[in-house]
């Protein structure tokens, strides 16, 4: 699209109307007569050469496209008789990038802010992941403009004015338009400057490093993390504090109360921004710096991981990755990380090119979304470490030569081998935290190391607090997210780096063509150490919601009428609760966590429905058991779980309730 004639015509217009020193000649005047043309015909129905000749046009679009050259030849000689001091093009760790040249666009002498009329707009409830709904439901009238105005209202006066904040996101359809709306909307309410990354690109993780590195005050984040794009799927924004953590309750429900009375947007009157080359653009006192959505993230993961350790194994002749990125937000990470800098071959990263609708696929890393891993890592010729990333880069799947480790071994793997592996842990781990639905083998390397373990409900916020306080170094949720107090949210890079240092240090004395210690055998050694805690996740996405929340209501009057020592086919319960969680930092209370029925030897099952989709209600039904005896750890997790399954869904009335007799997703 960028060398279509019309738009070498309306550059070279923009180009020409706002340079003083070019002259207003003849040629201008016939650049702009037949600029009018092609765009008039642009607008019909027919074919667009109607009042030009083809021929005569073609001779005159040659014509404009090296004048177009000529500009840019002027333009360029220009910037390096007068250096700018803007952000410089760098090179990470010898990777260098060609759109990551420095601009500087003239500044506009002062910003003049429309009050644009709306009205409310139902259904703006914002929960823990932001708000999240179809594309087409943002991208229609004032929908997202009336969301980002009462988040302005919701936030102090004095902290927004005169603030830095953050803007980028997973790239899926609709962040671009939505990015020059969020930037308008920034400026009319009295933000200073923003940093936005390079085609709106900031994976969800590098979002709340940039917020952090560059001191801002929050941060926007467009994203619909792990659920489709395109124009026909889902699309999502939340909103960051300055620790880099999701905005609490507090901040959210201020948001929503001012949803429904909104009648002014404040818009700044100025132009869209061009966020394809970093730089800076000015319009009077506010600011946009456009960065590479890489560098800041790599600084800081740098400065957690010895990158020369994981390099001498990825850089093994024998030794074989994949890192799946799904066609999202980490395709434009994993090779200037894992290639560029770790020295990974290039052909380890597949599906690395970001598309808006994620290629049509499901960017959700899980056994069955990320199908194509999945094969690959259960052939007979499989590499020795697989791993894919979601739509926004906070979660992660880790596999090994065929060998799925769930998130919840995954996680208390990390933290068991991050003191030895991680040189950021050196000095030892603070805590340890995981979700309340998630299994609890990080509870026993907890003890193992003599430190404290939260149970949190689901969403990050609550670690971030337990981060904040100095008292929480790694943390995971089943959903197949794993992160650490380096940043506040869930990252997915980060635990496939973590796994890559476990397994470059358990293999650093290994020779080339020696037996290598691989993800398997890490898996049942730690096993081994602290019993296997078999689990499951059960997804039942897309169901009607009415009968959902029916379900839910009677799994909480039978876990109320529940007492202590009741059968459950060969289980004794110990209780049945709805999880209610007390924050131990801020006293907050989080009630209706999910429904849980625990047994006495540990094993338990728990029903909650999930609010990360966009649409219907996703029942999640998460079934655990634990194994103290080596002998019995081999055993295949569905086979394990087996009768406790039958009677969680027996409890439940699942089938009766939401007429799905089989889940859509099996962890």
């Amino acid at each position: 699209m960028e060398n279509e004639p019309w738009i070498v015509l309306d550059r070279c217009i923009q180009w020409q109307n706002t340079e003083t020193n070019v002259r207003h000649s003849f040629v201008w005047s016939v650049v702009i007569v037949i600029h009018r043309v092609v765009e008039r015909n642009r607008a019909r129905d027919t074919p667009r050469r109607v009042f030009l000749g083809t021929r005569l046009e073609s001779n005159f679009l040659f014509a404009f496209d090296r004048l177009a050259r000529g500009r840019d030849r002027c333009m360029r000689a220009r910037a390096r008789a007068t250096p700018i001091a803007s952000v410089t093009e760098k090179a990470r760790g010898g990777r260098k990038n060609s759109r990551a040249r420095t601009t500087k666009t003239r500044a506009m002498a002062t910003v003049t802010v429309k009050e644009v009329a709306t009205t409310p707009i139902e259904g703006q409830k914002t929960g823990t992941s932001g708000l999240r709904k179809k594309a087409a439901v943002f991208s229609e009238g004032n929908y997202l403009a009336n969301w980002v105005q009462s988040l302005f209202s919701a936030l102090p006066r004095d902290d927004v004015e005169g603030s830095s904040m953050v803007l980028g996101g997973d790239g899926r359809w609709f962040n671009k338009e939505a990015s020059q709306i969020i930037l308008k909307l920034a400026a009319g309410n009295g933000v200073k400057k923003m940093y936005v990354g390079r085609d709106g690109y900031l994976c969800t993780p590098a979002a709340s490093a940039v917020i952090r590195a560059r001191e801002a005050f929050g941060g926007f984040i467009m994203s619909a993390s792990h659920n489709p794009g395109g124009p026909t799927e889902d699309w999502g924004i939340k909103f960051n504090y300055s620790s880099g953590e999701p905005a609490p309750e507090k901040i959210t429900d201020a948001i929503y109360g001012f949803t429904q009375t909104v009648d002014t947007l404040k818009m700044a009157d100025i132009p869209d921004v061009d966020l394809s080359v970093c730089g800076v653009t000015k319009f009077g006192d506010f600011e946009v710096e456009v960065i590479d959505p890489v560098d800041d993230y790599l600084k800081l993961l740098k400065q957690v991981f010895d990158f020369d350790l994981i390099k001498s194994l990825l850089t093994r002749p024998d030794f074989k990755m994949q890192f799946d990125a799904m066609h999202a937000i980490t395709g434009a990470y994993a090779k200037p990380i894992f290639v560029d800098v770790l020295g990974a071959d290039a052909n380890s990263v597949v599906n690395g090119v970001p598309k808006e609708d994620f290629a049509g696929g499901h960017p959700d890393p899980n056994l069955t979304y990320a199908e194509e891993l999945v094969k690959v890592m259960y052939s007979a010729d499989a590499p020795d470490f697989g791993a894919a990333s979601d739509g926004d880069g906070d979660r992660n799947m880790i596999l090994g030569n065929n060998f799925f480790v769930t998130p919840s071994d995954s996680v208390a793997i990390i933290a068991a081998n991050a003191v030895d592996c991680i040189p950021y842990f050196k000095s030892g781990l603070k805590g340890l935290a995981r979700s309340m639905p998630t299994a609890a083998a990080l509870d026993r390397v907890a003890a193992g190391l003599g430190v404290e373990c939260f149970e949190t409900p689901t969403g990050w916020k609550f670690f971030g607090n337990l981060m904040d306080a100095g008292r929480l170094s790694v943390c995971g949720e089943e959903s197949f997210g794993t992160g650490a107090d380096h940043v506040r949210e869930k990252d997915g890079p980060w635990a496939v780096l973590a796994w890559l240092s476990i397994l470059a240090y358990r293999n650093k004395d290994v020779p080339v063509g020696g037996e290598k210690v691989g993800v398997e055998q890490i898996t049942k050694e730690h096993w081994a150490k602290y019993g296997r805690n078999f689990f499951s996740r059960y997804d039942y996405e897309g169901c009607e919601s009415d009968p959902c929340n029916a379900m839910v209501e009677s799994l909480r009057a039978k876990a109320a009428a529940a007492k202590k020592g009741d059968k459950y086919g060969d289980y004794e319960l110990d209780f049945a609760d709805d999880f209610e969680y007390t924050d131990p930092i801020d006293g907050s209370v989080a009630k209706k966590q999910g429904v849980r029925f625990v047994f006495t030897d540990g094993s338990r099952f728990i029903f909650r429905l999930s609010g990360t989709g966009s649409s219907g209600a996703t029942v999640r039904m998460y079934i655990e058991q634990y194994e103290a005896d080596p002998a019995k750890q081999g055993a295949d997790a569905q086979d394990a779980l087996a009768p406790l399954i039958a009677i969680a869904l027996e409890t439940s009335q699942l089938a009766e309730f939401t007429g799905r007799e089989s889940p859509t997703v099996i962890t």
